[in-house]
């Protein structure tokens, strides 16, 4: 935790409970912080939990009575059918860094035309998949290096469907359910495995508000490692992801936890790891935006590297080869 108050000043985009978790971390950061929201309720709320007291009204009554030079960047939690126009907002309003929560827009679409959208614009805009920010994740990534890299790797985004079907989410949401949510897992296995340079992917039935239940493939990454997925969302199952080195065999399941199992071994062993800003924050939510606060941007995931990603997340939803 930082001592010194820092020579940022942050715009907080959205009052709701992301928010919040962010605005504990920007406080433990000593960074100075604005708070826009929308509603008197969520504000209320907002201020309850931090002390902070949002403006309301929105963030174009916002930009019409203050200057985007007040503030060396801004983080994005607004509701996901919301983040796409909200990153558009503060580009044209000169914000120069943003950082938006995942996914960055309601659908892959959306999140291309963003893309193109911002080519008229000097903003940086980062997507925060904070997953690869958890102490089990770096922790993952330290045994990788020692063992000499990923042989293969394995990944399950099974979704709660019987939990999803009675949420109530803004129109297009659920319909795009795999990229608003699990590309959590998805992107965090190709963050540690690696990219795919040929993948096959298969698709099976779906459900009243999503095109696909049943997901299933496999491929090889740049580096030549293999991989497979699965994901059933109309059966039992959880997030995971498994990695095989020529030595241990590792697994995040859940994603916050580390085992591995040796080799020569049947065993599977809790790992120890120094987890303490993730229990005390929103796993994996300190060190990311410390990341974002501080410039060091190679840790983050650019735009661009986002769609590139949606590329492979594409063909997971639609099926087919490359």
């Amino acid at each position: 935790m930082s001592d010194n108050i820092v020579n940022k000043k942050i715009l907080l985009v959205g009052s709701g409970p992301m928010s919040q978790a962010y605005a504990k971390v920007l406080g433990a950061l000593n960074v100075q912080f604005d708070v826009v929201g929308r509603g008197q309720e969520s504000a209320a709320a907002f201020e309850a939990a931090t002390g902070v007291r949002p403006v309301i009204g929105g963030l174009s009554a916002f930009i019409d009575t203050h200057a985007a030079t007040a503030y060396t960047g801004a983080i994005i939690a607004t509701g996901t059918e919301m983040l796409k126009e909200t990153t558009l907002q503060l580009a044209q309003w000169g914000v120069k860094e943003v950082l938006v929560e995942k996914p960055g827009a309601k659908s892959i679409e959306d999140a291309v035309a963003l893309y193109a959208a911002m080519e008229h614009h000097k903003t940086q805009v980062f997507i925060a998949y904070n997953r690869r920010f958890y102490a089990s994740v770096q922790r993952l990534r330290e045994i990788i290096a020692e063992d000499g890299g990923v042989s293969s790797f394995n990944f399950e985004f099974t979704e709660w469907s019987h939990v999803i079907t009675p949420l109530q989410k803004a129109e297009g949401v659920k319909e795009n359910w795999l990229f608003a949510n699990s590309t959590h897992v998805i992107d965090l296995a190709f963050y540690l495995g690696g990219a795919p340079a040929a993948m096959s992917s298969y698709t099976a039935d779906r459900l009243p508000w999503h095109p696909v239940a049943i997901f299933a493939g496999s491929g090889i990454t740049e580096n030549g490692g293999l991989f497979a997925y699965q994901a059933n969302w109309k059966a039992p199952g959880r997030w995971g992801v498994e990695i095989l080195t020529a030595r241990h065999r590792l697994y995040l399941k859940p994603l916050e936890k580390l085992q591995i199992q040796k080799l020569g071994s049947v065993q599977v062993e809790d790992f120890p790891i120094e987890d303490s800003l993730d229990t005390q924050f929103k796993p994996g939510l300190y060190n990311q935006t410390k990341a974002f606060i501080f410039g060091e941007f190679d840790k983050l995931v650019t735009l661009s590297e986002h769609i590139k990603n949606c590329t492979y997340y594409t063909q997971i939803l639609t099926g087919g080869k490359f």
